[in-house]
Order: structure tokens, then sequence, then C-alpha cells
């Protein structure tokens, strides 16, 4: 049998190839552990090598790729960042070898982690709105920010830069028109590509481009970016008219790091408790398991009403599993609809397992209560994720390019936001 392009099988190719079953790739796929890949003439295609790492990584064969928080050398390259959060960014362009000169936050918490963690960051504490960016005008190489995304009221029709006054976008924007950096990016969550019919992303593309910046864009996937999490994000890029680059971002990584890995001798910490009758419950799922592994009964009693909803609601009564990147943290791991439930022991991740599949550095210090902690931890950008756009933005300041770890294109089709593929392939998205 041949195995197709670029060492890509079909789903039966791969299955006859590997001895594993049609379900066993398809399950792969579902949970974020491989890439599917499209060909011309639309069939799935898998990548052997992917897939055979995969098989042997299960069957305890394979080499386990290590997890650390990434590091690189220093550049001269200059940001500001907006809505900072807890660091996560900030810390990942630090890493990268960016400066951040500015970081402007309103959460109090979020500020203390920050002064806690890094005295010399200059760090605003204030309403975004009532910051006057323009004593960095052409002074600062990038503003970024991951601002909430928020539904625009078009009254004038524009859907221009004053038709999203009101909004946190505007404010972003304002900093971008003030500063006038080479680059802007924003970072978002990937329910922003169908916001309002996708209407706010294009008005958000429309204003950047109405204040003379190329616009890109791209769903980045945190599991193949060294990061032990299934995380998805979208990132803006924003080039100067006037420079004549072309955007670059991170390539996704054909393997991707386990909750074991990750949590190879992480230190204890406080975390959240269940209640002795949650704690009897959730003893009762499997590594990997949710609600649907409970008795009948215990599921009833446990779900309610929700029992009886349609849905698959699999993030109820969820336990982790050891052998796979932890699902998408949320604000709270105790939460009934997105249960994070420790692989092993019956209790929820803790705070510095949290920190440590945010990618974050044991050293790094959340201030504020538990409920804070995990507050900050869950809304970060992951600080390798943050590592590999910052190494994008100093290869495209910088004139440089590695092909292993990038892709340079000269414009991003916005009906396919996956594009590190062969030429005449497409991600199946």
């Amino acid at each position: 049998m041949q195995v197709l392009q670029d060492n890509l099988a079909t789903l039966y190719e791969a299955s006859e190839l590997l001895k594993v079953s049609l379900d066993t790739i398809r399950r792969w796929e579902k949970k974020g552990l491989i890439q599917a890949y499209r060909s011309m003439q639309k069939h799935r295609l898998f990548s052997m090598d992917e897939l055979q790492r995969l098989q042997n990584k299960y069957l305890g064969h394979g080499v386990n790729a290590d997890f650390k928080v990434l590091k690189s050398e220093q550049t001269s390259i200059t940001a500001i960042e907006l809505f900072s959060g807890c660091g996560g960014m900030a810390l990942g362009f630090e890493n990268a070898g960016l400066n951040t000169k500015l970081l402007v936050e309103k959460d109090k918490n979020c500020v203390k982690t920050l002064r806690e963690n890094r005295p010399s960051w200059h760090v605003i504490s204030s309403d975004i709105s009532l910051v006057d960016f323009t004593p960095y005008s052409n002074n600062v190489d990038v503003v970024a920010g991951g601002f909430p995304c928020q539904a625009f009221s078009y009254a004038g029709h524009s859907r221009g830069f004053e038709d999203t006054r009101g909004t946190l976008f505007f404010e972003f924007a304002r900093c971008v028109n003030e500063v006038r950096p080479k680059l802007a990016l924003a970072e978002n969550v990937r329910g922003l590509i169908e916001h309002d019919g996708g209407n706010t992303l294009k008005t958000m593309k429309q204003v950047l481009e109405e204040l003379g910046y190329k616009v890109s864009y791209k769903l980045l996937r945190a599991q193949f970016l060294d990061v032990p999490q299934k995380r998805e994000r979208l990132f803006i890029i924003g080039i100067r008219e006037d420079l004549n680059i072309d955007p670059i971002f991170p390539k996704e990584k054909d393997y991707t790091i386990s909750l074991r890995e990750a949590l190879k001798d992480c230190p204890s910490s406080i975390g959240a408790k269940y209640t002795r009758r949650k704690k009897d419950i959730m003893s009762l799922v499997p590594p990997g398991g949710y609600w649907r592994d409970l008795p009948i009964e215990v599921q009833k009693e446990y779900m309610m009403k929700s029992f009886y909803l349609g849905g698959g609601k699999t993030g109820m009564a969820r336990r982790l599993s050891w052998n796979e990147p932890s699902l998408t943290l949320t604000c709270n791991p105790a939460q009934k609809q997105t249960e994070r439930c420790h692989p092993e022991e019956t209790r929820p991740l803790s705070v510095s397992e949290y920190a440590r599949i945010q990618s974050f550095p044991d050293d790094w210090v959340f201030e504020g209560s538990v409920s804070s902690q995990y507050r900050q931890i869950g809304n970060a950008v992951p600080v390798n994720l943050a590592f590999h756009v910052g190494r994008c933005i100093a290869a495209m300041l910088e004139g440089w390019f590695d092909e292993k770890n990038m892709i340079a294109v000269s414009k991003i089709p916005e009906d396919n936001l996956e594009i590190d593929i062969p030429e005449q392939l497409s991600l199946a998205i």
C-alpha cells in the first residue's frame, strides 16, 4: 500500500498500517491529539509520523515530549500590553526576548500579581479609557492585548473606528492609533470568529485597516505549541502599511505534552475542595471519564434535570487523563459544568497544577483569594503559546525566519484559518 504525499495517509490506510481501529483514529482526532488534513479531493488525511508517535506514546514505547517553560535570547523589541491579567502574555513575550514598557490592568489582584513577580514592570492600575498613550507615540514596536469580545452597535452603519466607541476594542484601537506601533496584536477566544455572525471580527479588521494596518489572523491550538492543554485562541496581527513585512505565525508541532509530563514533580499548593458527597461521586469516575461512567442512579442524582436534557454535557463530572493534554482550564476547576478533576486523586486540580498547565514557572506567585488565583490563571494566555507568538514578532521585526517553527505568508485566506500544511492540502476544520 502506498502512503500519500508527505507521509500522509487516508483514515483507512492509517488504520491498516498501524493495526488500530478506525474509531481509535477518529477518537484521537476528536480529542485534539492529532491533526487531520483534506486533500483536493476532500479526502481526510493523517500524518503517519504523528500517528506512530501517538501510538507509541499510548503503548509506552515512545519518547515523551519534555515539558519546560521556553526561553530565548534578548531582543531590542519593545511592547505595550493592554488587559494584561496576571501576566501570561507578558511573561511569554519576555521569555521570547521582548521588552514590555507598559502594562495596563484594572483587576486589583492581577495588578498585585504583576507587581509581586516583576517589580521592574511599569504597571498602570486603571480603567483603560482613562489612560493617555500619546507619550509612547512612535516609540514602541508592538501594542498587544486580549480584550473581551463584545458586539458593536452599527448606528452609523460605517462600521468604523467611531462605531466601536464604548467597547474595549475601541480602547485597544485608540492605543494603536495614538502609539502607531509597527505591529498590533490582538488575542481572543475562538468564538470571535462566529460572534454576531462574523460581523464583530469583520469590524475589528476594518477598523485596523482604517488606522493604516494590514490585517491577518490565525487560530492557534495551544496543545500543538508546547502547552499541555487543549486550548484554542485567535490571534490577529496588524502590520503598519509603510512596512514591507509579511505576517508570521507559529507552526504547530507534531507532538503534544501529556498531563503526566506536565505535572511531574509539581509542587503542592492550595486548591478547591469537594464536598463529601461530591468526592464520593467523583471517586467512581475513571481517568478520562465523565458522568456517563457513573452508575445510572448516581448519574440521575448528580445531573438532576440535566440528565433528561439533550447534548453530551461532557464537562460534567469530568476526570482528566494522564496520557493527554488537559482540557481547557476554566476559572473554577470544581464548577459542575466544566469539572477539572485530578487524573488520579479525587480532588480538583490545585492552583500550582493550574499554573503548570498554563506553562507558568513554579516561582510565579498569584495574589488574592483562591478563587481569584484560579480566575487569573484560567483567563491567562498560556506562557509558552505567548512565547511562540513573541518569537514570530521578533522574526517579523528583525527580518529573520525559522522555517521549522514558523509560517510566513503574504495573505491568509479568511475562510481557512489553518495554513501550515502541504501546498495541495487544507486542514479539515
